[in-house]
């Protein structure tokens, strides 16, 4: 196996999950996998120019497909949707699971696409604003509004402080896995990232 081919086989073992739960609540299990696949058959052609930070890459590219894969209108209401049908972990007391979602997919569906977006990206995936903004195609400063704006009408609606928010949101709705999961399905911790910045 050459160099670039061994990089490719690592890219995929441990970004496939990730890419792949961003893909799946963009258009839905039914054409996830091909959006998926187009993904890394891009990372494939591109390998040289791929950052040694990979994911935000692969998110940025993963984005750009759905958008053309499927109709943009209604997706906050479609991630909505989907984050209800997935199921409530075992581990949890299932009327508190169902309460926490609940107000959790109340909350997310009081925001714009694209401060779902930058609340997904930071809370769920773990990227820096920096990064999310390369994903979401815009500047840094565009990316910052978006998430203060998600974070403060999240806030609001969970009856919480900014910070808490996104962590609230984002534990509140379990993976397609089981258990409370970033959409790519790994179990981790949320700690979301709080700005100084002014919008």
């Amino acid at each position: 196996m050459d160099e670039q081919e061994a990089r490719f086989t690592r890219l995929y073992e441990t970004c496939y999950r990730n890419v792949y739960g961003y893909v799946v609540l963009r258009v839905g299990p039914h054409a996830a996998e091909d959006v998926t696949g187009d993904v890394f058959a891009v990372a494939w052609r591109k390998i040289d120019e791929i950052p040694d930070r990979a994911l935000p890459w692969l998110l940025g590219v993963a984005r750009n497909l759905a958008r053309q894969s499927h109709d943009t209108a209604g997706r906050a209401r479609r991630l909505v949707d989907r984050l209800a049908s997935l199921p409530v972990p075992a581990d949890r007391d299932a009327a508190d699971g169902v309460i926490a979602r609940d107000q959790a997919l109340a909350a997310l569906a009081e925001l714009s696409p694209k401060e779902v977006e930058a609340v997904t990206l930071t809370a769920w995936h773990g990227l820096d604003p920096a990064e999310a903004a390369r994903v979401a195609g815009c500047s840094r400063a565009a990316f910052t509004v978006r998430l203060h704006r998600g974070r403060r009408r999240l806030a609001k609606a969970l009856d919480l402080p900014p910070a808490a928010s996104a962590a609230s949101a984002a534990s509140a709705v379990p993976s397609s896995s089981g258990g409370t999961a970033a959409p790519g399905g790994a179990a981790r911790t949320v700690r979301p990232r709080v700005t100084t910045e002014k919008p």
